[in-house]
């Protein structure tokens, strides 16, 4: 939904089925019946990547080089360089020297040919 701005930094990754809502409706029924909405920008630090069906919600800032899990829904920001998972989304952990060596669990990068 692009009621608002949403900013993409340099080499972004997206898989498939990514959701970036900006707009929103007010919690309160009343208000929701009135017509109420509000929109908040969305913004994708460079060297991200975004997993699979995750969901990022109104006035979100993504950090440079995180990695948000398949089918997380993205309520707060998240910081730069973390690895964020789940519904609501939340830091799993850092973004360390090991993630240069290992590229998926015990598998190294030099027993590979790219």
């Amino acid at each position: 939904m692009d009621d608002y701005k949403v900013t993409i930094g340099d080499d972004v990754m997206f898989g498939p089925n990514v959701t970036i809502a900006v707009t929103s409706h007010p919690v309160h029924p009343e208000l929701r019946k009135e017509g109420g909405m509000f929109a908040l920008p969305v913004v994708i630090e460079d060297g991200a990547w975004i997993g699979s069906a995750a969901i990022i919600l109104p006035g979100v800032t993504i950090g440079k080089g995180s990695v948000i899990g398949a089918g997380s829904v993205v309520t707060k920001d998240i910081p730069a360089n973390v690895i964020a998972v789940g519904n609501p989304c939340k830091v799993l952990r850092e973004i360390t020297d090991h993630d240069r060596v290992y590229y998926y669990k015990n598998m190294r990068f030099d027993q590979v040919e790219w």
